[in-house]
C-alpha cells in the first residue's frame, strides 16, 4: 500500500476552476493521494465561472504538505498582492517535496520566491513575464526541473497530473488512470496554441483578451513584480 502523500491545492476568489479541478480528479485516483484544498478561510470560494468551491481546510490549520499546487486565474493579481497568503504559500512550498502549479499559478510560486532559477511554464500569454518572477521561461506543455514541475494553460493542468502521477507511481499507473478516465482527447479545427492556431482566430483572441482588460492586468503584475525584485540569478 502506497505510504500517504499529501496534496494541497491553494483556493483563492477568481481562480479558474479547470486549473484546479482538472488536475485534482486526476491526482485523485493516484494511489496514497489525500487531497487538501486550502483558503484563508473556510468561506466557499467563487471560481471564474460561477462555481463556488469549498475548502477543506485553512492555510493556518493545514497539515505539512508532499506537494502544493497553485491554480491560476484573474485572481491571481490579488493573491500575488496578499502577503499572508503568499507567506503560506512560500513555507508550504519550502516545505513540501514537490512545488507545482498550472496556468498563471507559476506567477505565484516566483512571486512567494519558489520559482527562482527555475525552468517553468505557464498559459502562452502570460509565459513571457515569469522572468520578471525569476523563473525561465520553457514553452512547453509541461516542464519539470528538479522537484518543480509546472503545467501551461487551464487544460495542460490535466497532462500536468499524469506528469506527476509518471513520475511518482510509475508509467503502469498513469496509465491505468488515464484509461480509467477515458482521457483520449479529439479536439476540434486547429490549435490550441500559438503557434498551431489559425491567425485570424489568433488575432480575434487578442482582441478579446484586450476587451476584458488583459493588458491592464499584465501591467499591474509588472508592478507587482518590480516591488518583489524578484530575481532569476
Amino acid at each position: 500500500m502506497a505510504e500517504t502523500f499529501h496534496i494541497g491545492f491553494i483556493l483563492f476568489p477568481a481562480l479558474t476552476q479547470l486549473d484546479l479541478t482538472g488536475p485534482a480528479q486526476v491526482l485523485s485516483r493516484m494511489s496514497g493521494a489525500k487531497l487538501h484544498f486550502l483558503a484563508a478561510s473556510m468561506d466557499g470560494v467563487p471560481s471564474d465561472c460561477g462555481l463556488s468551491l469549498l475548502p477543506t481546510g485553512t492555510f493556518a490549520a493545514a497539515p505539512p504538505l508532499n506537494m502544493v499546487c497553485v491554480p491560476g486565474g484573474a485572481g491571481v493579481d490579488t493573491l500575488i498582492s496578499d502577503p499572508a497568503s503568499l507567506d503560506y504559500i512560500r513555507r508550504a512550498g519550502e516545505g513540501a517535496d514537490y512545488v507545482t502549479s498550472v496556468c498563471t499559478g507559476s506567477l505565484v510560486l516566483g512571486a512567494a520566491g519558489l520559482l527562482k532559477g527555475y525552468q517553468a511554464t505557464c498559459h502562452w500569454a502570460w509565459r513571457d513575464l515569469l522572468p520578471l518572477f525569476g523563473a525561465y521561461p520553457v514553452e512547453d506543455r509541461v516542464v519539470i526541473d528538479r522537484n518543480r514541475i509546472t503545467g501551461g494553460g487551464v487544460t495542460a493542468g490535466i497532462d500536468f497530473a499524469f506528469a506527476v502521477i509518471e513520475r511518482l507511481r510509475g508509467r503502469d499507473e498513469a496509465e491505468m488512470i488515464r484509461l480509467a478516465l477515458e482521457y483520449d482527447p479529439q479536439p476540434i479545427g486547429m490549435g490550441g496554441t500559438p503557434s498551431t492556431a489559425r491567425s485570424d482566430i489568433l488575432q480575434g483572441l487578442r482582441r478579446r483578451y484586450d476587451a476584458i482588460g488583459v493588458p491592464a492586468r499584465r501591467e499591474a503584475l509588472v508592478r507587482i513584480a518590480t516591488i518583489l525584485n524578484v530575481t532569476a540569478t
